[in-house]
């Protein structure tokens, strides 16, 4: 008589390491989704970084077998869920490293290989990572069992910051079995913080002198130039030109502020290139003759139809003309050419015969309260800000703007924006003409 054949055991009951690895990478899956919605915490998010990791490392440390020697093939679907936990960990943005209690490497993603490229299985971390703060921190946690926090910067350039989260892993009243780092990526955040703090200490300090000024010439006129009708009048005009100069900031700063606010909407009303420039060369004549400069207008033959804000696009020719007149040489030529290149992109370029511009300057022209010269640009009314308003007006805009130059050679400034797809409208004949 053969012997009863044993109980039937469940495949996933006879292997928990690979058992509960379906569970780990769908929690994995659920708290990284709430993570990019912002409602998950660190804690959190650690607890469902170490499962999946410990997922992956129980996977490679049982070697896929079976008891009795069954292939992990045999087994429906584990492989695919071992293939679906490493795709969920090489899909994390940030870099994650899994540690034994040694500090050895178990398992790290793509991210943190290309943060560390030194990191390696089995290697210590200290191998890949030489920060004191990061390692006294695995440490930490591996001995007390708590979450630590440690910050990691990344010297060489461009330099990046992180903040690095280490989570013991272990069970209720166990002792860690290994520590999961998670790298945050700090730049953004910090470099916001930095414009931030530029942005707002620039316009306290462009906002005082006039006011200084401006206190200085009321205190004088209620005191000593009482009586001083000549010291009045020219008080009183310096005043005014303090005041326009403030009118004229606080204009550009809530200019730019409303173009921020609308940074990701695109403009869908479909306008004019060439009107919009024909308008506002026309508004700018007289400030050109008062100035003595020519300005030489050229419109290719037309349309120049594109989407775009009708208000944006005419600060767009106003700020670059206007700084063509102003910092241009005093009786000089001002070319305007409105074109399309080869792509049929629009192209509007205006160039100045000015004293030209330093190579190290342009790159900065366009941050907000740059000047090359700021004694000559406040003399001249400028704010700082006109080509940062150009910068994120193109943006909105899905254009470009290139800034070329050299000292005693003028300066050449090509804006770059989409054509209107699949529109015919009337066409234009060319138009050349002098202002």
């Amino acid at each position: 008589m053969t012997d009863p054949l044993p109980p039937r055991q469940d495949d996933d009951a006879a292997t928990p390491a690979t058992g509960w690895r379906a569970p780990a990478i769908a929690v994995g899956l659920v708290l990284l989704w709430l993570l990019a919605w912002g409602t998950l915490d660190a804690p959190t998010l650690l607890a469902a970084l170490a499962a999946l990791a410990l997922a992956l490392a129980a996977a490679r440390r049982g070697g896929g077998a079976r008891p009795g020697g069954a292939p992990a093939a045999a087994r429906g679907g584990s492989g695919d869920r071992l293939a679906a936990a490493d795709a969920v960990l090489a899909r994390i943005p940030d870099p994650v490293i899994l540690l034994d209690p040694g500090a050895h490497v178990v398992e790290a993603n793509d991210a943190a290989r290309a943060l560390l490229p030194n990191l390696r299985p089995g290697v210590p971390l200290s191998f890949a990572l030489r920060d004191p703060g990061v390692l006294d921190g695995v440490e930490q946690a591996l001995r007390a069992g708590a979450v630590v926090r440690a910050e990691y910067v990344e010297r060489v350039s461009p330099e990046r910051a992180f903040e690095v989260q280490i989570g013991p892993m272990a069970g209720a009243g166990e002792a860690a079995r290994g520590v999961l780092l998670f790298f945050r990526d700090l730049t953004a955040a910090r470099r916001l913080e930095h414009m931030r703090v530029d942005f707002i200490a620039n316009a306290s300090h462009e906002l005082r002198t006039p006011l200084a000024s401006l206190l200085g010439f009321i205190e004088t006129l209620q005191g000593p130039a009482r009586n001083d009708a000549a010291a009045r009048e020219r008080f009183l005009e310096i005043m005014r030109q303090q005041a326009r100069r403030m009118t004229r900031l606080i204009d550009d700063l809530l200019s730019l502020s409303r173009i921020e606010l609308r940074a990701h909407v695109p403009p869908e009303t479909p306008v004019d290139m060439g009107d919009i420039v024909r308008q506002m060369i026309d508004t700018l004549a007289p400030l050109a003759a008062e100035n003595g400069a020519e300005i030489a207008l050229a419109i290719a033959e037309g349309p120049f139809a594109l989407r775009g804000d009708r208000d944006e696009l005419l600060r767009v020719v106003e700020n670059l003309v206007e700084n063509a007149i102003k910092y241009g040489a005093s009786g000089g030529r001002i070319a305007v050419d409105l074109r399309r290149d080869d792509r049929g992109r629009i192209l509007l370029a205006v160039a100045d015969s000015g004293p030209g511009i330093a190579p190290e300057h342009l790159p900065r022209l366009t941050e907000r309260f740059y000047r090359v010269d700021t004694a000559t640009s406040r003399a001249k009314g400028g704010t700082g800000l006109g080509l940062a308003i150009v910068k994120h007006i193109l943006n909105r805009h899905g254009g470009h703007l290139a800034i070329r130059s050299r000292p005693g050679e003028g300066a050449a400034f090509t804006v770059t924006l989409p054509p209107l797809s699949g529109a015919v409208p009337h066409r234009h004949p060319p138009v050349t003409r002098a202002s």
